[in-house]
């Protein structure tokens, strides 16, 4: 089991959760992030905060010391802006994972986890679950980074002898999760309806989604950092399928049943279909998705009126 882990983007939604996580387990934990998405009151007091950047050497540097286990959340996560954007997202998710597994090669790190995405595969044409071995050929430049800092993650770390699991998230949503005009759909539903405004659903809104819980998505990382195997690539997902109509309809209904949604023109980059196959995981590292999108929804709301 880890002793000391780094957690980079540990003060971002996801981040901050597998960080209390790994606490809760007795694990040692620093967290390096540059509070650009992050926040500082995400970090739990027992944790190392470092307030720096990926692509600093001397920040990663100083992360790394003493460190057996990497997760590798920290991104800039937006398929929309990566599009207008690509340099600066290729600058952080692709090279910022490139000076992480440099400083890790003259390190004690031992196991590597990178946080991954849908966005590396290429459209489904049917909402079915896609398994690992769809094909991998993104549509957004977030994907197309994502994709290749994937291949450099396992090809270094078998250079380095280095253990590594590349996790491809599916939708993840959960409470703390920041409102950004990007990320995180359900997020901004809740936010746009808690102001009396309708959501604004891109498309048709046919456009079909698996939910994931970040408890499930905190959970596939402990089981892929206990796991005897030393290379993985899994899918993070439930392997249901969800429309953006239905959560918009469901999230209606629970806040404003009067609001109804509007409906605008699609975004280039963006998948229509993203659905996993979670077979490998399941069988792999003995993964079971145990939130429910239903059941979890009316906390999702409260956390946003009680940050809002």
């Amino acid at each position: 089991m880890s002793q000391k882990a780094l957690v980079t983007g540990g003060a971002g939604f996801i981040g901050s959760h597998l960080t209390r996580a790994l606490l809760a387990r007795g694990i040692e934990v620093t967290v390096l992030d540059d509070l650009s998405m992050g926040k500082r009151e995400n970090v739990p007091a027992d944790a190392r905060l470092i307030v720096g950047d990926v692509r600093s050497g001397d920040d990663v540097a100083l992360a790394l010391e003493g460190v057996d286990t990497v997760f590798h959340e920290a991104a800039r996560v937006s398929i929309r802006s990566s599009i207008a954007q690509f340099y600066e997202d290729a600058e952080i998710n692709l090279m910022g994972t490139l000076n992480l597994l440099q400083n890790c090669a003259q390190s004690s790190v031992r196991r590597f986890l990178f946080a991954s995405s849908m966005a590396v595969y290429a459209d489904s044409k049917t909402p079915d679950p896609i398994s690992e071995d769809y094909i991998p050929e993104p549509i957004s430049p977030y994907g197309i980074a994502k994709l290749a800092a994937e291949k450099y993650c396992l090809e270094l770390t078998r250079q380095m002898d280095i253990d590594c699991h590349i996790l491809r998230y599916f939708n993840t949503y959960g409470p703390g999760q920041s409102v950004t005009p990007y990320v995180g759909v359900i997020t901004i539903f809740i936010t746009r309806l808690l102001a009396g405004k309708p959501p604004k659903i891109f498309g048709d809104g046919e456009q079909r989604r698996d939910f994931v819980h970040v408890n499930d998505v905190v959970n596939a990382n402990l089981l892929a950092m206990d796991t005897s195997e030393r290379y993985g690539l899994y899918n993070v997902g439930t392997g249901r399928a969800t429309s953006v109509t239905e959560i918009s309809n469901l999230l209606c209904q629970r806040i404003a049943p009067d609001i109804r949604p509007e409906y605008i023109p699609a975004h280039a980059g963006e998948l229509r279909y993203s659905i996993a196959n979670i077979d490998h995981i399941c069988k792999s590292l003995g993964y079971t998705p145990k939130e429910s999108l239903v059941e979890r929804i009316d906390e999702i709301i409260e956390n946003c009126r009680l940050s809002h």
